[in-house]
């Protein structure tokens, strides 16, 4: 279902989170679940993953996530501080040792000058605080911008789960 590199990616993220005894949610825009996909694609992934958040809209970013309606008014949902508090909300929702959030523009519409197709902002927060990328994987297509995400997201998490 995924690419190989992608499968190697989530099974060590499930390996090294299981090793460390965590736990990871997802809170996902741009990508509609396609990490928490990957993560679950793995066998035994159910001793990690705890669940994952498709806040497509801005009103379920705040509802499920507790990110300020202000805040997305502000900055935008596509934006540094918007990726941030979905990951702290998703932290604190699930419980969870772990979580990863996802917010961009994956086109081929919706982009704009500011903000253009390809953006995407990534947080991660951890025991140890929270992590922001940002990415301009510029207009490759709607299919590569979800998959250079997913990519990044679980990058994130195994660091999270390596770093010492």
């Amino acid at each position: 279902m995924f690419p190989n590199d992608i499968q190697r990616l989530a099974a060590s993220v499930i390996a090294a989170a299981s090793a460390r005894g965590w736990t990871v949610a997802t809170a996902e825009s741009c990508t509609g679940g396609l990490v928490a996909g990957a993560l679950t694609a793995v066998a035994g992934s159910s001793s990690v993953v705890d669940r994952g958040f498709v806040t497509y809209s801005n009103a379920a970013k705040s509802e499920m996530l507790g990110v300020p309606a202000a805040l997305i008014v502000k900055h935008g949902a596509v934006s540094e501080p918007v990726a941030r508090a979905m990951a702290m909300g998703a932290r604190q929702a699930a419980k969870t040792a772990l979580a990863v959030s996802i917010t961009g523009v994956a086109g081929p519409g919706g982009g704009s000058a500011e903000k253009p197709v390809g953006l995407v902002h990534f947080g991660c927060a951890t025991p140890q605080g929270l992590v922001h990328d940002k990415r301009l994987f510029g207009d490759i297509g709607r299919e590569e911008v979800r998959l250079e995400s997913v990519r990044v997201a679980l990058g994130l998490l195994l660091a999270a789960c390596e770093a010492r």
